[in-house]
């Protein structure tokens, strides 16, 4: 439940994670966390992120938007997907993406943005 009026700028996070190609950042409004996704021509999770997180694979859900560009996703079994502008999409853990074409890929998302490339996660992975 909302208690107060609040507001926040986009372009003014309150935390950035930031990797090789990309950065993501963080929101917090009333009693959620929402991401923005930044990610340059080049990006890919298994190279620029999966060497902090400690898996394999991306292991978190999301439920998300996409702003401008196109990203591909494959899943564990193989399944793939391109999401584009103007698509919802939800994704499970277990999974690899990376940016289509020459224009940086910009997504919101509503759910998974506390624990994406958390430098918390990555601490614990790190430790393992």
């Amino acid at each position: 439940m909302v208690h107060s009026l609040e507001a926040v700028a986009l372009g003014r996070p309150h935390e950035v994670r930031s990797f090789a190609h990309g950065r993501f950042e963080i929101y917090r409004i009333g009693t959620q966390a929402i991401g923005r996704a930044v990610y340059e021509p080049g990006w890919r999770w298994t190279e620029h992120v999966k060497p902090g997180a400690g898996t394999d694979l991306c292991e978190v859900a999301h439920i998300g938007l996409v702003i401008a560009g196109t990203a591909a996703l494959r899943m564990a079994d193989g399944a793939e997907r391109l999401l584009t502008e103007g698509e919802f999409f939800a994704i499970p853990p277990g999974h690899d993406s990376w940016v289509v074409g020459d224009q940086p890929y910009v997504s919101l998302h509503f759910l998974g943005a506390d624990d994406y490339a958390a430098p918390a996660i990555v601490s614990a992975a790190i430790r393992r």
